[in-house]
């Protein structure tokens, strides 16, 4: 019986992990799709864009009019260039957050396997085994630490990645909008 348990834990392990992967799969073709939909949208905004850009340039008459009016088209190039950059932090970041749930979720399931197992364990242990449970006790708490501790460390820094784009964002559509004054 002992070993049709262990198989039965070695399938729906494999199982678990197929699930796991597929998810990982998933999320990765779905950033991918979003990516290519987003680039191909700008390709083709960019393309229709230039065209009557250029065709609003040949139209005028003096050096300086060109000039006038290429800066007062720069602002929108400046602008749309902004939307796309945050339009791709945003799909990274989704998917970011999405894998980090997935393996937030996997973490969680392999440490209540790890508990459940010392828990058994423990009760099944010989006099004295005590000591080493509370050893395999303590490396899961300090696992559960490291793993809490990095998922902070992550979100700070995604906070602080998040506040720089912003502001290097804003600061190049101002810095757009003054040229073109």
């Amino acid at each position: 019986m002992n070993a049709n348990l262990n198989l039965d834990q070695a399938a729906a392990a494999s199982k678990a992990n197929i699930e796991l992967l597929l998810s990982v799969a998933q999320t990765a073709l779905s950033t991918a799709e979003s990516l290519a939909a987003l680039n191909l949208h700008t390709v083709r905004e960019a393309f229709a864009d230039n065209a009557k850009n250029a065709k609003t340039l040949l139209g005028a008459k003096t050096p300086q009019e060109a000039a006038a009016l290429q800066a007062q088209l720069a602002q929108p190039a400046v602008e749309k260039a902004v939307s796309y950059s945050r339009s791709v932090y945003e799909i990274s970041t989704g998917a970011a957050e999405e894998l980090n749930k997935l393996f937030q979720s996997k973490f969680a399931e392999l440490n209540k396997t790890a508990q459940d197992f010392a828990k058994k364990s423990a009760q099944s242990a010989p006099f004295g085994a005590d000591v080493a449970m509370a050893a395999v006790n303590q490396a899961v708490a300090a696992a559960n630490s490291a793993f809490d501790n990095l998922n902070k460390a992550a979100k700070q820094a995604a906070e602080f990645t998040e506040a720089g784009v912003n502001t290097v964002t804003n600061a190049a559509v101002k810095a757009a909008g003054k040229g073109r004054k």
